[in-house]
């Protein structure tokens, strides 16, 4: 039996905006003698090695999938679904286990193996992504079994979930409390804390990137693939990445579209993403303007300070909702940056900002975030793959910090936090007059929180592994394009750049250069020459 509250519009915005916008809470790589990091290195490699090789482990590198046709809402017939098992803790691999849900569309012809999707968040189901966006990737099926999952603490498998505190949460940071009394809102979200690791179970302290990519080795073993092939989108990026260092000689054709950061600390982050969606929001009002039904009039200057208005005035004074609950300014924010993923929103948004200003009217800004909070009943939900409709609503945003917050070793002090706030809000708001507010109060999400790992900070670098494909788009307002080229440096001579000059968040879906050369890449390893670009599709799909 399952209790279900209200939908609110703030909570919409933590399910969908938020989830999309800090799919990228990362690490700060601190300085090191480069004999001894690569020593290091070496040592962390073979150790993991041996480990992830060791007697304990032969139960689950044994299996082999069963494959049977999908059950749930809406599944497509040749969708088929299984299962692996992992452990629940790699350290102790006779202990628990938890179960992966996967999902496949099989080869049209003879198969290669599998090629293996991930599509971001974290917190996102593969399953039920490639349930729906499936016929974006058809044309890998001609080589490819394409598979997908739903990492451990996400979806089906072992849903992670911070039941009541969801809304706690959300309330903490909603506005300017976070900032006008930083010790009361650090007192709750360490509260929230404990009740998310009350309501999310024995999963909660083996969730995050490195056990991910862990399972990702079950996974392939039990595939049946001696290499794994990888296609991973924005947060899937650094699944990627932390899969090649941990497995070195494992790595197939990979491919990384939307590249994440390995190095930069929370608040830069934060700042970057601020800065993307600025960026992003004048190109949409560049946009707008050349347009007759835009409601901004025809000068992009006076759009964007009619903008920066618009939210200060929504937040002094909210119009109802279709909810009935209170829409603010940040409200708005949280649902323009939403749209601002994908150039193929821009009309959509348009409109509905049109609504909002002629007749008051939330519901087409609504509708770029989902809505409802289920919390479940608090208890064990087992190693087995928990049914679809018993998945919690908050999963996603519960799943999303909890694996952002075991991927990050930073947590300031409350007093640290407070000394800091003030100067960062300054930053935040240079960086953007309309995401900066929104974009600070979310930094805090991880106080009161244990230490996350410093794996993806020490040692996913300097990799020795077959040559990886990364994608970056110069308009993207999740993960800038200077990600990219920093993190192929930082993987070293293995990473070959690929520059989409285009618009919105990765380029697989979005521009049909990007799409047919990772496509020739995963399915003929023709790979394009480091630094070669993708012109935007306006301006055609050939490459410099």
């Amino acid at each position: 039996m399952q209790a279900k509250l209200e939908t609110r519009p703030s909570v919409r915005r933590c399910a969908v905006g938020g989830a999309l916008g800090l799919a990228l809470l990362g690490a700060g790589l601190p300085a090191t003698n480069a004999t001894t990091t690569a020593t290091a290195t070496a040592t962390a490699t073979a150790t993991a090695t041996e480990r992830d090789a060791g007697p304990g482990m032969s139960r689950f590198y044994d299996q082999k999938v069963k494959w049977s046709a999908c059950e749930g809402t809406d599944m497509p017939k040749d969708l088929q679904c299984g299962k692996v098992t992992v452990p629940l803790d790699y350290a102790r691999p006779e202990g628990r286990t938890l179960d992966v849900a996967l999902a496949r569309y099989r080869a049209t012809g003879d198969s290669r193996g599998s090629v293996l999707l991930n599509f971001g968040g974290p917190g996102g189901s593969g399953v039920s992504e490639l349930a729906v966006g499936g016929k974006e990737f058809m044309h890998l099926t001609n080589g490819y079994d394409v598979v997908t999952f739903d990492p451990r603490g996400v979806g089906r498998s072992s849903p992670v979930s911070c039941g009541p505190a969801t809304l706690k949460i959300m309330e903490a940071t909603d506005g300017d409390g976070g900032l006008t009394d930083p010790e009361d809102v650090l007192k709750r979200l360490r509260d929230a804390a404990a009740e998310c690791a009350k309501y999310s179970g024995p999963v909660l302290p083996h969730i995050g990137t490195v056990d991910a990519a862990r399972d990702m080795e079950v996974m392939r073993r039990a595939l049946g693939d001696d290499r794994l092939n990888y296609l991973g989108f924005s947060y899937g990026t650094r699944l990627g990445a932390v899969y090649a260092a941990r497995f070195p000689d494992k790595v197939g054709r990979m491919v990384l579209d939307g590249v994440d950061t390995l190095t930069e600390p929370l608040t830069e982050q934060g700042l970057a993403g601020a800065r993307g969606q600025q960026t992003a929001l004048e190109n949409f009002l560049d946009w707008c303007v050349e347009d007759i039904a835009c409601p901004f009039g025809v000068d992009a200057r006076d759009a964007r300070d009619q903008v920066e208005r618009l939210v200060a005035s929504l937040d002094s004074d909210p119009v109802p909702s279709a909810f009935g609950e209170p829409f603010t300014g940040q409200d708005m924010v949280g649902a323009i940056g939403q749209a601002l993923y994908s150039r193929e929103l821009w009309p959509s948004l348009e409109r509905a900002l049109a609504q909002l200003l002629d007749d008051g009217d939330t519901r087409g800004l609504e509708g770029f975030s989902s809505g409802g909070v289920t919390f479940p009943v608090r208890g064990d939900r087992g190693a087995g793959l928990t049914d679809e409709e018993d998945v919690p609503m908050d999963n996603l945003p519960a799943a999303l910090m909890a694996i952002n917050c075991a991927d990050d070793p930073d947590r300031p002090t409350a007093a640290q936090v407070t000394a800091s706030l003030g100067r960062l809000r300054a930053r935040y708001e240079e960086a953007s007059p309309v995401f900066g507010r929104y974009r600070l109060t979310q930094v805090l999400m991880c106080y009161g929180r244990p230490k996350g790992t410093d794996y993806i900070r020490a040692d996913v670098k300097d990799l020795d592994t077959a040559r990886m494909l990364l994608v970056g788009t110069r308009g993207d307002p999740a993960t800038p394009y200077r990600w990219t080229t920093e993190t192929a440096d930082r993987l070293g001579p293995s990473a070959v750049v690929l520059d989409n000059r285009g618009e919105g968040h990765t380029g697989y879906a979005s521009s049909e250069c990007v799409h047919r050369k990772v496509d020739d890449f995963l399915l003929y390893g023709s790979l394009p020459p480091d630094g070669s670009s993708c012109g935007p599709e306006s301006a055609g799909t050939g490459s410099d």
